[in-house]
């Protein structure tokens, strides 16, 4: 079927239907909803045969959903109204929750629904439960709507309240008195599950020291104590608050009047002269809570180095400290290092806030570019050991090019790959030119970063991208990687692995110095980073700032 995606951006959940809509054979094209009559003229171009809504922050007009099947993928349980649904579901505790397919109407989310699926609530912000359960759930939802829509024995559920199997209902819009932490009454248990229900938008607003700011990333912490509200320490960024029954981490903040989301520390920066830096080792000796960025775990003579950077974002200091971590496990008794991201992003590449906020911002943003790239370089190079890159979640440019630089690039099903850099004005680093071409062949790279389009694990694996593929639950994903690196460390060609691949550098580096490639991907991108009217400046401003689009992106338009 044709189907036109219409959307308020393009965010993970829209790019997640986009590519699974592609991967069913289907012929997907997307439109924002910034215009009535871009959004006309695209059906009548396009002529969709169904209409799917994955993001949606305004109303369609009635000449869309009345001329064209037109659903709304809703992230609440049947009969579930509202904005803020995820929001609500977190602070009511709510055990079970789901995705619900509607048809669009003159009613908000009160349409006739072709499918539903529900899933089990965990302890996690919302943006990780939209970005994993919403966003399978809706995966699977919309597949039953749309075979729902052909067969012509289906009739959809009417939403009448009066049902049973509608456990949904309406619920207002959630303001800052929902979000407000009463830091002298509530259990830190109650403060992490506000500001888990407020990630990645809009916030809990609170004030530290005179300054207003939205508060994001919460962790909580077993051993530091202090009164309520007070300031216990600070760790890579993000600092420790006190509770009236313990403590918790607060990662990032959102100045009021900057609106740009930092490192807490970023924010309040002399605020916290005196508060003591509160270090931990790489391998804890115990497992406890606490915030921790980077973190190593080792098994069967297998590592797995975790690092959990908020966003995938990578600022030059956390390129630095993986950098250091990375040389530091090789030299441990292990046969395969596996690098396993973060959670929700793999990686995502340069930290654009931070050079966004930044008074010298080419010479920081180029300083975090030559992280990266040493970073990259660090595992291209680490010759004496098989290197594994685990995508548990999305990456997206230098983040797809850090993961590229390993021997062998495993994902989640689910996973949704960016490795593009041109939608944001930039032609690329970390190498890509030496490790792109090399795995996937020079015309596939080049159409990969020319058409600027995401794409799925399963396509990802076909044109060689990703060496492998596991289940798309987690618990069963984590067991076929341990199985797949085990396997690695204990094969008998190990050493000819090993070999074959210092074999293949050595031939490489013959045909062209590899450091080359670096050296031509920063003279193409030197001018993005110091040229002020650069295309970079503007669309970098535009994301860090999350600026509506009043139109939509040429490459959608051509797809």
């Amino acid at each position: 079927m044709r189907i036109l995606l219409i959307v308020s951006a393009f965010n993970s959940l829209s790019q997640r239907i986009f590519v699974d809509l592609k991967e069913l054979g289907h012929s997907p094209a997307v439109i924002y909803a910034a215009s009535e009559n871009e959004m006309q003229k695209k059906i009548q171009d396009f002529n969709p045969d169904v209409i799917v809504c994955p993001y949606l922050k305004k109303k369609l007009p009635k000449t869309i959903w009345e001329n064209k099947p037109t659903f709304i993928i809703h992230p609440g349980i049947m009969g579930d109204r509202g904005a803020y649904s995820l929001d609500w579901a977190i602070l009511e505790k709510k055990q079970i929750w789901g995705v619900t397919i509607i048809k669009a109407n003159d009613i908000l989310d009160g349409g006739d629904i072709f499918a539903s699926e529900e899933f089990a609530m965990r302890s996690a912000p919302k943006a990780s439960i939209y970005r994993h359960e919403v966003a399978t759930a809706a995966s699977k939802a919309l597949k039953n709507a749309l075979k729902n829509l052909e067969n012509k024995d289906f009739t959809p559920k009417k939403l009448d309240y009066a049902d049973k199997e509608i456990k949904g209902r309406a619920h207002p819009f959630m303001t800052q008195n929902e979000r407000k932490i009463e830091w002298q009454k509530e259990t830190t248990d109650e403060i992490i599950k506000k500001i888990y229900a407020s990630d990645s938008f809009p916030g809990v607003l609170d004030e530290f020291f005179g300054v207003e700011c939205y508060l994001f990333g919460a962790q909580k912490e077993e051993f530091l104590r202090g009164n309520p509200k007070e300031i216990l320490a600070k760790r890579d960024g993000a600092v420790c608050v006190g509770t009236i029954d313990g403590a918790l981490w607060i990662s990032h903040m959102k100045e009021k009047e900057k609106m740009i989301k930092l490192p807490a520390a970023f924010v309040l920066k002399e605020k916290l002269l005196g508060v003591r830096e509160n270090r931990i080792p790489l391998i804890l000796e115990e497992k406890r809570e606490t915030f921790k960025e980077i973190f190593f775990e080792e098994k069967d003579s297998v590592g797995y180095l975790y690092f959990e950077f908020h966003n995938g974002a990578m600022s030059a200091h956390q390129c630095v400290r993986l950098k250091y971590a990375i040389e530091s496990v090789i030299e441990r008794d292990i046969k395969v290092l596996v690098l396993m991201g973060g959670e929700d992003f793999f990686c995502n590449g340069i930290h654009l806030n931070i050079m966004e906020d930044s008074k010298k911002k080419a010479e920081d943003g180029w300083s975090n570019l030559h992280s990266m790239n040493e970073l990259a370089r660090t595992i291209i190079f680490s010759t004496n050991i098989i290197t594994v890159s685990a995508l548990r979640g999305g990456a997206g440019a230098g983040g797809v090019s850090l993961a590229g630089a390993c021997d062998f690039v495993v994902a989640k099903d689910g996973t949704v790959l960016n490795p593009h850099y041109m939608n944001l004005g930039l032609f690329g680093s970390e190498y890509w030119t030496y490790t792109l071409p090399k795995k996937i062949g020079a015309e596939k790279a080049d159409e990969l970063m020319q058409k600027c389009m995401p794409i799925g694990a399963q396509e990802a694996k076909r044109i060689k991208l990703v060496d492998e593929v596991f289940d798309e639950n987690i618990d069963k994903f984590t067991k076929e990687l341990q199985e797949f690196c085990s396997e690695l460390a204990k094969s008998e060609d190990y050493h000819d692995l090993l070999l074959k691949k210092r074999e293949k550098l050595k031939n490489d580096e013959l045909e062209k110095s590899i450091d080359s490639y670096k050296e031509e991907e920063l003279k193409k991108s030197y001018d993005s980073f110091y040229d002020e009217n650069s295309l970079f400046h503007k669309l970098r401003y535009e994301f860090v700032h999350k600026l509506c689009q009043t139109q939509t992106p040429k490459r959608f338009k051509d797809a």
